[in-house]
């Protein structure tokens, strides 16, 4: 007799398939994966500008922007992306020649640190008589019924980031905590002596400041594993000026030319092997010669230009009343995919509110055309009117002879 099968009708527990398990990634407070190419992302502070790169900035590459006219918005954005990286406990790093970056760090907005980014204004309670047809019907115009809305606001389904008050400066005892490193080309004398390399001596001792702080802090991605690993956020302030030594501002042929790219080559090579990102601001609208603020564009992966309504046509116009500028996109990065992606909307504006900068897209009023045939209509009543009781006095004459 054949000895019983004890296995008979059970699992085979038993197999050669093994799951392979991956390492866990280390988790930076204030960062994200993104969906689209897998990159890290951090927050540039201003939530409709996350939007329109893709979600964030991603670590290890550089942010251009080209500086309005009086450097008014430029030097906000700069501030609510360094502002940002206190929030999240990131070191910063921070460069000026116009004035000392400690004077930029004080003057950092006030983060809102509740959840409640905008406060909505309670709604009217509605009487019992009135019916709710009528009071949709009340709200906007019969002609625009059928109209799509439009939808200015920039913003994402997911939250990330911050909510700043420009209105307050950040508490000395939030800015303390987070960890600072600054370059100030007057603190060293020794940049103004000549040298024959392609780049400028405070270019130079820059990026050679700035490799130092990547190497000592461990903000290297191929250094040693840290339990803890954290973001170098970077901001630099209007290079290619001429208190940098630089004269692109200065002449159509500078002398020094290649310094300023060859500065953000070396950056970004950089930044490519570091957990580090950079925003760079340049005075794009002193530089004459268009070419070589191409090249300094294409250097960067991101580039932003804003224009200011200051002391333009624009500042007056009605079409622009509610906006205070436009911004456009200049360049977005390839990063990890075949096609980048473009924002869905290239007609864009910005405004400053009075606690909130903000990005929305730019669309006429509806009631624009409306108030221009009104007033049209209104002219010419008024010259009929004028018409007919000048033509009172002739006879069987509709039109005046003069």
């Amino acid at each position: 007799m054949a000895a019983p099968m004890s296995g008979v009708g059970k699992p085979l527990n038993n197999t050669s398939f093994q799951k392979k398990s991956r390492n866990k990634l280390l988790t930076i407070p204030g960062t994200r994966l993104s969906v689209q190419n897998g990159q890290l992302l951090v927050s540039t502070g201003v939530t409709s500008l996350d939007y329109l790169l893709g979600g964030g900035l991603a670590v290890g590459t550089v942010l251009l922007i080209e500086e309005d006219r009086y450097d008014s918005y430029s030097r906000m954005i700069l501030k609510y992306f360094l502002a940002e990286g206190v929030v999240c406990r990131h070191e910063l790093f921070i460069a000026a020649a116009q004035e000392n970056p400690i004077d930029i760090l004080q003057e950092l907005p006030d983060p809102i640190l509740d959840d409640v980014a905008i406060h909505k204004p309670a709604e009217q309670p509605r009487l019992s008589g009135e019916p709710q047809d009528s009071l949709d019907a009340m709200k906007i115009a019969w002609r625009y019924q059928n109209l799509p809305k439009v939808q200015s606001a920039l913003a994402s389904s997911s939250r990330f980031g911050h909510y700043y008050d420009v209105s307050k400066t950040m508490e000395p005892e939030i800015r303390q905590a987070a960890k600072c490193h600054h370059f100030y080309p007057p603190e060293h004398p020794a940049l103004l002596s000549p040298t024959h390399s392609p780049m400028l001596e405070p270019y130079s001792a820059l990026l050679k400041s700035v490799e130092e702080v990547i190497h000592r802090e461990g903000f290297e991605v191929a250094g040693p594993t840290l339990k803890s690993r954290n973001i170098l956020r970077i901001g630099l302030h209007s290079l290619g000026s001429a208190l940098w030594g630089d004269d692109l501002c200065c002449h159509d042929n500078p002398r020094h030319s290649p310094a300023l790219p060859t500065f953000l080559y070396g950056l970004r090579a950089l930044l490519r092997s570091s957990l580090a990102v950079a925003v760079v601001t340049v005075p794009s609208h002193l530089i004459q010669n268009r070419s070589l603020m191409g090249s300094i564009t294409r250097l960067c992966d991101n580039a932003i230009a804003l224009e200011s309504f200051k002391g333009s046509e624009r500042e007056t116009n009605p079409l622009y009343k509610d906006y205070h500028g436009l911004l456009h996109v200049r360049q977005v990065p390839h990063l990890n995919c075949l096609a980048s992606q473009l924002p869905d909307h290239k007609d864009l504006a910005f405004k400053l509110k009075r606690k909130q900068f903000s990005i929305e897209r730019l669309h006429l009023p509806p009631d624009l055309s409306e108030t221009v045939s009104r007033v049209s209509r209104g002219e010419l009543a008024g010259a009929t009117v004028v018409a007919s009781a000048c033509g009172s006095g002739t006879s069987g004459n509709k039109h005046l002879d003069f």
